[in-house]
């Protein structure tokens, strides 16, 4: 998100705007938490995790009073438009403020993955690569003491996290919210890794899925699969570290395509990646709506376990 801001800042700056800064997202619209930033205020951001201006939850944004407040705010300050990065949530926002006649413009940042209007959204391929570190990592300890994984990602509605990691950390089993999977089933997946002479067995489960983590270790109190059983729950591990390269590209592009379509009379829409190019959706297709999750690819993954 920092290599988005400091795209929209110095890109803003330089096509003439002035560019603020709006501390803790809606939270700070309310608040007045609002700042002029220059460019030296976006050096050395780019290697940063999440956002230097911080985020918050907002209740009273949902209300029309709360947006009221935002827009008057603004409005005293002499600000037009707005450039709103997020995911889902913070799309809503925007989709409600465009409503109300004020220039919007979203750009598509979510480590699940799940909006419309981009292929990737940024903060996936960072939170995806630590996932899939902390499964190798933990893979090492697993083969020497021939033990069953049950790894967690985060991923509350949606399985793209998980059926990602297990693809490319090798899992036997993933679970995600989009198809349910029984504890039965990844029991006899385990059951024939063993069987077969495999050091490790490794199933890969969403947070937001019925077999999830708990559920799994629960069920593998009483049941035998040859395996001694350990479960890992990434959490919010999965939203720090160092950006990859790809994000930090990926926030870029995205941060100028948000000026660049402030500039050519665009709002209302959001700014994602599509078909490797960066594109507008109108946030009319995109608020209230989630990306299916591509259930070809956890067939895929069945075959290769």
């Amino acid at each position: 998100m920092n290599a988005a801001i400091r795209a929209v800042v110095r890109i803003g700056r330089d096509r003439g705007f002035e560019v603020f800064g709006v501390e803790r997202g809606f939270a700070g619209l309310l608040g007045n938490d609002i700042r002029e930033l220059v460019s030296r205020d976006v050096s050395g951001i780019i290697q940063r995790g999440g956002t230097f201006l911080g985020t918050a939850r907002c209740p009273e944004f949902e209300t029309e009073s709360g947006r009221n407040q935002a827009l008057d705010n603004m409005s005293a300050r002499g600000i037009d438009s707005l450039v709103v990065i997020g995911g889902n949530g913070s799309q809503q926002g925007s989709h409600a403020l465009s409503k109300a006649g004020f220039k919007v413009i979203g750009v598509a940042s979510t480590i699940d993955n799940d909006l419309c209007g981009s292929d990737e959204t940024i903060g996936v391929d960072t939170a995806l690569n630590i996932a899939l570190e902390a499964i190798d990592r933990l893979k090492v300890t697993a083969s020497s003491h021939q033990r069953g994984l049950v790894v967690e990602t985060m991923g509350r509605d949606c399985g793209y996290l998980a059926l990602m990691a297990g693809i490319t950390g090798g899992a036997e089993a993933v679970a995600v919210p989009e198809r349910e999977t029984s504890p039965e089933q990844i029991a006899e997946l385990f059951t024939a890794a063993y069987r077969t002479g495999k050091k490790h067995a490794l199933a890969v489960v969403a947070e937001g899925a019925k077999c999830n983590a708990r559920t799994l270790t629960e069920y593998f109190g009483h049941a035998d699969v040859g395996f001694q059983i350990r479960a890992t729950i990434l959490g919010h591990v999965q939203r720090g570290g160092t950006p990859t390269s790809w994000d930090r590209l990926l926030g870029t592009r995205l941060g100028a395509g948000a000026i660049e379509a402030l500039t050519g009379g665009r709002a209302g829409c959001l700014v994602g990646l599509i078909d490797g190019k960066v594109r507008t959706t109108p946030l009319d297709e995109v608020a209230g709506r989630q990306k299916p999750l591509n259930l070809e690819l956890l067939d895929l993954q069945a075959v290769l376990s």
